[in-house]
């Protein structure tokens, strides 16, 4: 089974609500079986200021797009198949720091829900990824605040055959080739930035088909006239190497660089806890900002954690150790992760942000969930609490 990129942090139009009971309802991995430690806490110490577990809702199944949330407990951890979830004592720079983390697998884990649903239905939950788009959309009903950006760029992409399409190079060009083959490029419905692209003219009803479900059969069939969304950091690899029925490469195109400038799976917490949680994120976002670091310069250990998880979990999803490389590879060679314009791991563009933040506001308004009356982009994050000096 392919990923399905738009339960990946994508906003849609309306929360998808499948009432799954995959859910945390049925109780926490840190509930169950949190690891009891006796080891001495390190130079930082979360347990003054922290929960004693501080758990974080990502947006879809283990993978190395979440490394540097595992690296913080990739020795010493309890794995529970049932809710989804793995806890560990948090270590940082490796050294404990008081507290467990209890990371929860999000997609099928939750029932698709949007993680900003699924933060406001269990008040355990202290941090979720929540990408920008979604924060904008939601405003008004799950307000969320950012406060670290493990991802600089989205790796969401739209990708195609180069062997029939070998003059097209960037989404400018997509539109003209595939309107000459009559292709369409295949893509999940509801995906905002899809409305962006009609927007800017880009795009248009003529070449896009809504029926993307997450698997290759149909851009196989078309063998090669049509395109596809998906991840630049998996699918790539994933056509050429693990669909036989493929077999061969596929060139790609970012949607960041067509303007659509999300942060992809931002770690927020719920608006109405922001106060109360400063004192814990001001020391606990430097500890994602090494764990970030150090997970992209040796990713072998965590990723050994991260499959192990994917076959216990056992969602129906695969996630194989040559899709893991590529995947730390191909963050670190397209920028997707790393320390942007400036010298920073982790931290939000301003100018970046207010220029999203109007596009974005004005996709939402035509599509009729407009952002909470009066938000600014002030209302969506914060790079208060991050380490200036900790870099790439």
């Amino acid at each position: 089974m392919q990923r399905s990129t738009l339960l990946r942090g994508t906003a849609v139009t309306g929360a998808v609500a499948i009432a799954l009971t995959l859910t945390s309802c049925a109780g926490s991995a840190a509930e169950q079986a949190a690891p009891a430690t006796d080891m001495p806490i390190g130079a930082v110490d979360l347990s003054a200021d922290c929960p004693s577990t501080i758990v974080v809702q990502t947006d879809w199944n283990p993978e190395s797009e979440h490394g540097h949330l595992y690296e913080m407990i990739k020795d010493d951890y309890t794995i529970d198949a049932n809710t989804k979830a793995v806890t560990g004592p948090l270590m940082s720079d490796g050294e404990y720091t008081g507290v467990n983390l209890e990371i929860r697998a999000g997609g099928p884990a939750i029932g698709f829900q949007t993680v900003s649903a699924q933060m406001y239905q269990d008040d355990k939950i202290t941090l979720g990824y929540v990408s920008t788009d979604e924060a904008i959309q939601l405003s008004s009903t799950t307000p969320t605040k950012a406060v670290f950006a493990p991802l600089d760029i989205s790796p969401t992409m739209v990708m195609w055959d180069p062997a029939t399409y070998p003059d097209v190079k960037t989404i400018d060009d997509v539109k003209g080739a595939l309107s000459a083959k009559g292709g369409v490029w295949r893509y999940f419905d509801g995906s905002a930035y899809i409305e962006y692209l009609k927007s800017a003219g880009l795009a248009d009803a003529s070449i896009l088909d809504g029926s993307y479900d997450g698997t290759p059969s149909n851009f196989v069939a078309a063998g090669g006239k049509d395109m596809q969304q998906g991840f630049a950091s998996a699918e790539p690899y994933v056509y050429q190497n693990e669909v036989s029925a493929w077999g061969k490469p596929v060139d790609f195109a970012l949607i960041h660089d067509a303007g659509w400038q999300t942060y992809q799976s931002s770690m927020s917490v719920k608006a109405a806890d922001f106060d109360k949680l400063s004192p814990c994120l001001s020391k606990l976002v430097p500890v994602l900002q090494k764990a970030g670091v150090a997970y992209y310069k040796d990713p072998s250990a965590t990723n050994d954690l991260i499959l192990k998880l994917v076959d216990e979990y056992a969602t129906g999803w695969t996630y194989t150790q040559g899709v893991a490389d590529y995947s730390v590879k191909t963050q670190i060679d397209l920028g997707l992760v790393g320390d942007g314009p400036d010298s920073t791991y982790g931290n939000f563009d301003d100018d970046r942000f207010a220029d999203f933040f109007d596009k974005a506001s004005k996709v939402y308004t035509d599509l009729g969930t407009p952002p909470a009356s009066g938000y600014t982009p002030a209302d969506l994050y914060t790079n208060e609490f991050i380490d200036t000096s900790i870099s790439f």
